[in-house]
C-alpha cells in the first residue's frame, strides 16, 4: 500500500494545499527543503511553474476554514494533512508553531487528534522506511530517535 496513493485534484484544490503547506511552513520561517517540497507538490499536481514566488508575496495566507471548503473530500484532506506532516519534518525540526497550525488545519478538516497523531506515526515510519537499506544501523536508530 502507498503512503500516498493516488488522489483526484483540480486546480482549485492543489493551490489550496499549496497556499495552505506555505501558510504551515511560514510559521517559523520557510526552510530551503519546505520550500522544495511545495514545490514538488505543485509539480506533481500539473500545477506549473510560479506559485512559490506568489506564495512569498501573499501577505494573507488561507485560513484553515478556507481550505476546509475546496478540500471536500476526505482523501483529499488526509493528502494535505499527511503532506504537512511531512513537511513540518523538513528541516530537521518540528516547532510548537508548526504543530499549532496543523492542529488548526486538521481540525478545520474534521480530523480529530487521535487520527492526527496516527497520521503523523505514519509519517514518521515512511520517513524511516527510506533509511531502511542503510548500512550504519547505529545512524539510523540515531535518526528514529530524532524523528
Amino acid at each position: 500500500m502507498d503512503f500516498f496513493q493516488e488522489v483526484p485534484l483540480d486546480g482549485k484544490s492543489a493551490e489550496a494545499i499549496a497556499r495552505a503547506l506555505f501558510a504551515v511552513a511560514r510559521v517559523d520561517g520557510v526552510h530551503e527543503r519546505e520550500a522544495g517540497l511545495i514545490a514538488s507538490f505543485w509539480m506533481d499536481a500539473g500545477a506549473g511553474h510560479g506559485l512559490l514566488s506568489d506564495l512569498e508575496r501573499e501577505e494573507t495566507p488561507i485560513t484553515p476554514s478556507e481550505l476546509a471548503s475546496v478540500l471536500t473530500t476526505s482523501e483529499q484532506r488526509l493528502l494535505f494533512t499527511k503532506t504537512a506532516i511531512l513537511l513540518t519534518y523538513a528541516d530537521g525540526k518540528v516547532t510548537d508553531e508548526e504543530r499549532k497550525i496543523l492542529t488548526e488545519f486538521s481540525n478545520a478538516l474534521g480530523i480529530d487528534q487521535k487520527t492526527l497523531d496516527g497520521l503523523e506515526v505514519s509519517v514518521k515510519e515512511y520517513l524511516l522506511q527510506h533509511l531502511a537499506h542503510l548500512h550504519n544501523t547505529d545512524a539510523v536508530v540515531e535518526v528514529s530517535k530524532k524523528l
